[in-house]
């Protein structure tokens, strides 16, 4: 069975389809919740943004123009300049925000390993300028390509590639002393 589109999805909703609505929130809300929640480094408050920009879709559904932007590059625009708001208004960093550990590690050793390399990487990510972290994220954890970056940073592709490089350099400068203690050792 062929999946509707996101613009199908919004456009469903804007005419009444519930279901519609869950189907979109299933398919955006946990991705735009991971885009604040690498951002911001806080659970409550990445919450609080992913909650703001599906309201923010909901209403602009109406109004949604399909094929003129992806449902989802909008929606990122949305997250993270909720985020840069955040940002802006409390001027802090938390460094001690952990991402929970994916289920289904096959024991608890693993799953501790797993959440002490993503307590590593989060902590690095946060040291990264809020430019370079919000390039990384879109890109290395998001996957998405560098024209899609640079329309939801309104930046250039050129802007992207140096942010990113920047922001690797950066990240593996961070955790290269700690390659053993993350399990990397023998790689």
């Amino acid at each position: 069975m062929i999946q509707p589109s996101d613009d199908a999805l919004l456009v469903l909703f804007a005419n009444g389809d519930g279901q519609a609505a869950r189907e979109l929130t299933a398919r955006l809300g946990p991705r735009t919740y991971a885009v604040a929640l690498r951002v911001l480094g806080n659970r409550a408050e990445a919450e609080d943004v992913a909650q703001e920009a599906m309201m923010r879709l909901w209403r602009v559904a109406p109004k949604w123009e399909q094929g003129r932007a992806k449902v989802s590059t909008w929606l990122y625009r949305v997250t993270l300049n909720l985020c840069l708001d955040i940002k802006c208004r409390q001027r802090s960093v938390d460094l001690d925000a952990v991402p929970e550990p994916e289920d289904g590690g096959p024991s608890v050793a693993d799953r501790l390993q797993d959440s002490s390399r993503m307590d590593a990487l989060q902590g690095a990510l946060m040291q990264l300028p809020e430019r370079q972290r919000q390039a990384v994220v879109l890109r290395h954890i998001e996957e998405l390509s560098n024209p899609e970056i640079a329309g939801i940073m309104d930046i250039s592709v050129e802007a992207v590639e140096s942010l990113t490089a920047r922001g690797k350099r950066a990240l593996t400068a961070a955790l290269s002393g700690r390659r053993a203690e993350l399990g990397y050792d023998n790689d």
